[in-house]
């Protein structure tokens, strides 16, 4: 890093710091800090949306996986008709409820323990998924990019997770949402910007498209879109069924992702910045998990070095290959810009979480015992919340760095954890939307059930893979398991079993559900949804679908 790096950096934090005062003059009600006042446009939505997706843990740990597994794990990188799904079938029903969090909408659509359920569940997984995952990628492109800045490699990886988690937390507290998702606009274009250049440099050093598809080649299984389902980590039948229930739990019914659309002024930018958001989703494949697959090629090249795993099998350690080809191939003033760029990943996804936390916590547990707290309170105790929240993660860095180090990356683990916590979340979401029918009571006891089975399944799974259980026996084997299949092994349980308790169980009264599912929806309702939308959104979600299509197609057939 140059000092003409170091002026980018700066420059770049002198416009969040600008935003962020801008934001705090105007947090003046429990709205405003959680939802922005509610008049957020589509184009910031979907520019939010995307930030808020794509963290470090995506540009680190997307990239390891390119260079690990190839395009096994793209197709959670597009999950863009997942969003036009979102756009069209969930926003009317969200928007129309007038909630702050996914956990409200279940109290109105079912009652007040089914909120207190997804309230917990939702802190839960955002303590062992993102928080600690977030932190955890970013620590380490400062580990990789400033190893002697601070003394030693491992003073750089700390230095690094703690003065981002407080730039981002004082950011985050200090102007709540409408500065998480203003920034995030800057942020989203800076990212794109320079993930862009790196895919660029990196083609250009190995010798362009065709140099690449010749080096891999050769690795074809280790690199196909899709793997055989004797494949131990990545059946092509298993991920075809989990990422869809991932995918739509994460995009559709998640806190982290949704509050964006609840922020919109209006229901037609709440769906158009969902469609809007899916064309940027398109991008990740080329611009994180391609540069993964470069950084390889690079590698067996002899043109990169790129740290080998610790554990003495002489195989490269993914998640390190992003922050090593910045490091290694990139000119000076072009670095300081990319490093900007995983800064913004970072700092976007924390905030982003910081802000949800905030409002999970604060709208569905501290409101529900503290119903007549003022909206200053409200605001102090989300902000304290997010103190909290940054602190479990903290203490579960050290295990991220042993689950890095391991098989399948931080990604992998990313995408196990949600797998087992998504199932029992999405069949509740849809089941309650699609059938009026569904009852409280099933959906309660679905979310309960699922989530303990999910959990033991990631504590059984986690023991076998560290050699506890041993090589045989039941647990070994449930362990063993792939955690794919189980995922959807878990959201067909789900389905099945809150159908079942809820008709063995009265059904809720008619005028508790009124405009809560398709099928009691109002005819007034039903107008209002078809006036906002017109044939820009058509086109624009047929252009997504499209494209998603098109990769299909063509990474199908490349390495043939």
């Amino acid at each position: 890093m140059t000092p003409l790096d170091w002026i980018i950096i700066a420059v770049y934090f002198c416009i969040i710091a600008g935003i962020v005062w801008w934001s705090s003059r105007k947090q003046k009600t429990a709205a405003d800090y959680f939802l922005a006042g509610r008049h957020i446009g589509w184009f910031v939505v979907g520019c939010s949306l995307f930030a808020s997706n794509i963290g470090s843990e995506h540009i680190v740990g997307l990239a390891g996986s390119g260079a690990s597994n190839g395009m096994a794990q793209a197709h959670w990188e597009l999950h863009a008709w997942i969003m036009i799904v979102f756009a069209w079938v969930f926003v009317p029903f969200y928007y129309r409820a007038g909630v702050f969090t996914m956990p409200e909408f279940l109290e109105k659509r079912f009652n007040a323990k089914t909120r207190w359920v997804l309230s917990i569940v939702s802190l839960v997984a955002y303590v062992f998924t993102k928080v600690a995952v977030t932190v955890y990628a970013g620590a380490l492109v400062f580990q990789t990019l400033l190893p002697d800045t601070f003394g030693s490699p491992e003073n750089a990886f700390w230095v690094g997770a703690f003065v981002t988690v407080v730039l981002t937390g004082v950011y985050t507290v200090l102007g709540g949402l409408r500065a998480v998702v203003y920034t995030e606009v800057a942020q989203t274009f800076i990212l794109l910007a320079g993930s862009f250049i790196i895919s660029w440099v990196g083609l250009r050093a190995l010798g362009g498209w065709d140099e690449l598809i010749a080096t891999i080649k050769p690795q074809a299984d280790k690199f196909a879109l899709w793997r055989p389902n004797s494949d131990p980590n990545f059946p092509w039948l298993g991920v075809m069924i989990a990422s869809p229930v991932i995918g739509i739990w994460y995009w559709c019914t998640d806190q982290y992702i949704v509050q964006r659309a609840l922020a919109a002024k209006s229901l037609r930018d709440a769906r158009r910045g969902a469609i809007w958001g899916g064309f940027l989703k398109l991008w990740p494949v080329f611009i994180f998990l391609i540069p993964g697959m470069i950084g390889y090629a690079l590698h067996q090249k002899g043109m990169l070095q790129i740290p080998l795993k610790p554990d003495g099998s002489g195989e490269i350690l993914g998640d390190a290959v992003f922050a090593t080809m910045v490091q290694a191939l990139l000119p000076v003033g072009v670095r300081g810009m990319v490093v900007a760029g995983l800064i913004s990943a970072l700092m976007s996804s924390l905030a982003s979480l910081f802000n949800s936390c905030a409002t999970l916590f604060t709208v569905d547990i501290y409101n529900k015992l503290f119903p007549n707290a003022s909206d200053g309170k409200q605001v102090r105790v989300g902000r304290f919340a997010t103190v909290v929240v940054v602190m479990c993660g903290i203490i579960w860095i050290p295990i991220m760095k042993k689950i890095s180090e391991g098989n399948t990356g931080l990604y992998d683990y990313l995408q196990n954890v949600q797998s087992f916590l998504a199932p029992p979340i999405t069949a509740v979401f849809l089941l309650g939307l699609f059938s009026k029918r569904i009852n409280a009571r099933g959906a309660f006891a679905g979310l309960v059930v699922g989530f303990v089975l999910g959990m033991l399944k990631l504590t059984v799974q986690t023991l076998a893979q560290s050699g506890v259980l041993g090589d045989s026996g039941v647990l070994f084997t449930i362990g063993s398991f792939n955690g794919y299949y189980f995922s959807g092994l878990l959201f067909l349980f789900s389905v099945v079993f809150v159908v079942l308790v809820s008709l063995l169980t009265p059904p809720q009264p008619e005028a508790q559900i009124a405009g809560l599912t398709y099928d009691s929806r109002t005819p007034e309702q039903r107008a209002e949804n078809r006036a906002s939308w017109n044939w820009v959104d058509v086109a624009g979600s047929v252009v997504v679908i499209g494209l998603v299509l098109g990769v299909y197609l063509y990474f199908t057939w490349w390495l043939r």
